[in-house]
């Protein structure tokens, strides 16, 4: 349990919760009920065993954190998950109450398990190390078959690495819902490119072999075609965007639009993962909460070459 005020709020809550989910217990010093509450809420802290972090308001000293919050009464929980609130509860619950609200939201020990070994994944990746993070994600999925965020980067990762077999095979779940997920059905598309660029003769051509077809016939939208997936499949993804919206300009819904079709599965995978700290452009916390001093948020050099390309297909498809 920590005691939170608006200096600490953005890592002890908003920064936490990225990881851990944050129950924000709300009181004050002259709240009789606030008072049975806080020894319940701590002995399960301990009990659940770094399921959820328990931290503490002092409403009437930090109004400010309770007016962003719609704190009306108190003692009152919000639990965060993600930077951003997903539940709560007000007045002095008993124990089994509260026990109640926190399964109903909190992760099991299977899901916290394949959350470690995914983060595990992640700094084998950033060292280089592609064979461990590979392991560690397939770990990750076997404990939850359920998070498609780990299935996402499993697949991603199997097929940067030409494991298409293996790609298709743990993608297969993902295709089977309806409707598919976007994320899953970029996958798909890059997936089906790669697998052209192996199996077809023209997946070994120079760009010249294809610019000189083209030349020829500005029309040839089979061999623009042709042009686009291997270049998204040697991974020069603005070129094969290029490609593909000379297509779209001439023909919006040529061969059931494909050409659209895989311009937006590449924005999709070339989009950055939203990012795990909390602040928006507005200056503001997740939890709504002014920081003062917050510069300007610029665009990342990713981001702006994404939304450039979305204004391109935009303007092609009006």
């Amino acid at each position: 349990m920590i005691d939170v005020t608006i200096q600490n709020f953005e890592a002890e809550v908003i920064a936490a919760s990225m990881n851990t989910p944050v129950l924000v217990d709300f009181w004050a010093p002259w709240c009789g009920p606030c008072k049975s509450l806080g020894p319940i809420l701590e002995k399960l802290e301990v009990a659940y065993e770094g399921r959820f972090k328990l931290v503490k308001i002092n409403s009437d000293e930090e109004q400010q954190l309770a007016g962003a919050f719609g704190i009306k009464s108190i003692p009152t929980c919000i639990l965060l998950m993600g930077g951003q609130p997903v539940d709560g509860f007000m007045g002095a619950l008993p124990e089994s109450k509260v026990r109640e609200f926190l399964d109903r939201r909190l992760p099991g020990e299977h899901e916290l398990a394949a959350e470690a070994e995914a983060q595990e994944a992640q700094q084998h990746l950033e060292a280089g190390d592609i064979h461990a993070a590979q392991a560690r994600l397939a770990e990750a999925l076997a404990t939850n078959p359920g998070n498609d965020d780990i299935r996402f980067d499993l697949v991603k990762l199997l097929i940067s690495t030409g494991q298409l077999g293996p790609a298709a095979a743990e993608l297969a779940p993902a295709l089977s819902r309806i409707p598919v997920s976007l994320r899953f059905e970029a996958l798909s598309h890059w997936l089906n490119a790669m697998e052209f660029a192996a199996t077809d003769p023209r997946g070994t051509w120079p760009v010249e072999r294809f610019d000189e077809r083209i030349a020829a016939n500005k029309r040839d939208f089979e061999t623009r075609f042709a042009k686009g997936r291997v270049l998204m499949a040697r991974g020069e993804w603005p070129a094969a965007m290029d490609e593909l919206l000379e297509i779209i300009m001439r023909d919006k819904s040529w061969d059931d639009a494909a050409p659209r079709k895989t311009v937006v599965a590449i924005l999709e995978l070339m989009t950055p993962p939203k990012p795990k700290a909390a602040e928006q452009a507005t200056g503001k916390t997740a939890g709504g909460i002014e920081l003062a001093g917050k510069g300007a948020i610029q665009e990342d050099p990713q981001s702006a070459l994404v939304s450039s390309y979305r204004r391109k297909l935009s303007m092609m498809l009006n």
